[in-house]
């Protein structure tokens, strides 16, 4: 069954699976509960799935940004206290301040670059639900669910949900990608639908930190949000986010899993660490800010060119005819240069074949980007193994 991005969770499968194995029954019993939730929310994503996308708002709906932000008060209720809307006093609440503030910042960017109107681009209320938490278990995700966002506290392993900017907007994006492209969430098309949430998370950060120079650029997802170091993933380096991090960066090193909850849906949290780097590749390329070109042409590929199931060689086929069409040849052959390094083309046909480009191998950035990968994977193992387990405390909020 086609499954549509209707709920979306920051957090990868394989984090989560390895805390429901801790010894430790506080770790354990936190993750089981939020794996539980994810389990349920994504029975309802299937018995919504048929209508939400169906949701539209007509053209002609003013430009104004409006936030509502409700306190779960630690239960599973999202709207049991409204505490914040637009143009209000900031309250104490800090995950309040931070779900309103970077929820604002998202609008502010999409509508400023891109000229969109919300997340359905007619005008979308954008809700908020913070201190979700699992039959009193607490809840380590923040997510998407087809209508509102959703935030848990963290505590075990994680910080709070609502501290990292780019996370927001990853999960925001999910449902710009739901009322656009509607990419199935499984297999090489939901990997690209995680991937242009890591892309586009990252990219707003970048916008608002204002780092201009893609070589030097933040290029983790949710920097800091694990308690012992880390992130959850890299586009720079996939695989060296985090000790545990598993993602390819290359298409040799594709991760074959089923089609089920058990097996990510195909890897979607795995295997979106290719396209990933491709847009990393790219934008170092092109050099400009990453919002003023790259972004640019992931995006218009996002909304415009993609459409229901896909794969990786129909989306970068896509990106390289945006990069042609909407900027030069130039800029084209990078973005195909991106996608020759992480293995996704690996023949001169079709809009690679137009630009001349008969060579089909590895650039040198590529070479050095791979390279500046394994010695970091390698890095990570090794302190992996030399790192003593660490007695786990309760957080309180």
């Amino acid at each position: 069954m086609t499954q549509h991005c209707i709920f979306c969770s920051i957090m990868p499968p394989y984090l989560l699976k390895k805390y429901a194995e801790s010894s430790d029954p506080q770790v354990r019993d936190r993750a089981l509960a939020t794996i539980e939730a994810t389990e349920r929310a994504r029975a309802i994503r299937a018995a919504l799935s048929q209508t939400l996308n169906l949701a539209r708002v007509g053209p002609g709906v003013a430009r104004t940004k409006v936030r509502r932000i409700f306190d779960c008060q630690g239960t599973s209720d999202l709207s049991r206290q409204l505490v914040m809307q637009e143009n209000d006093q900031p309250p104490a609440d800090v995950a309040v301040r931070e779900a309103y503030d970077f929820a604002g910042i998202t609008w502010d960017f999409y509508n400023t670059v891109f000229g969109r109107n919300s997340i359905n681009d007619g005008g979308m209320t954008i809700v908020s639900s913070v201190h979700y938490s699992e039959n009193g278990q607490g809840f380590d995700n923040a997510l998407w669910n087809g209508q509102q966002m959703i935030y848990g506290d963290g505590g075990e392993q994680f910080g709070r949900m609502t501290q990292c900017l780019d996370v927001v907007g990853h999960e925001l994006t999910h449902g710009i990608t739901q009322f656009s492209a509607g990419l199935p969430y499984h297999n090489q098309s939901g990997a690209l639908n995680e991937s242009m949430s890591d892309v586009f998370g990252v990219v707003i950060r970048q916008w608002h930190d204002n780092q201009t120079d893609p070589a030097t650029a933040n290029w983790l997802v949710g920097d800091k949000l694990l308690l012992n170091g880390g992130a959850l993933r890299s586009m720079k380096a996939p695989g060296t986010a985090n000790p545990d991090d598993p993602q390819p960066a290359h298409m040799k090193d594709y991760v074959n899993l089923p089609d089920n909850p058990f097996g990510d849906s195909g890897g979607v949290h795995y295997n979106s660490g290719i396209p990933n780097h491709a847009f990393y590749l790219a934008a170092t390329a092109i050099g400009k800010p990453s919002w003023q070109t790259a972004a640019k042409i992931w995006y218009i590929t996002l909304t415009q060119r993609l459409k229901g199931e896909t794969d990786f060689a129909k989306c970068a086929n896509e990106t390289i005819s945006v990069a042609r069409d909407f900027f030069d040849d130039a800029t084209a052959k990078k973005v195909s240069q991106a996608w020759i390094d992480v293995g996704v083309i690996t023949q001169a046909v079709g809009p690679v074949a137009s630009l001349g480009m008969k060579a089909i191998k590895p650039s040198e950035s590529g070479k050095k980007a791979a390279k500046g990968t394994a010695v970091a994977k390698k890095a990570a193992l090794a302190s992996t193994h030399k790192r003593k387990p660490a007695k786990m405390s309760v957080a309180r909020h």
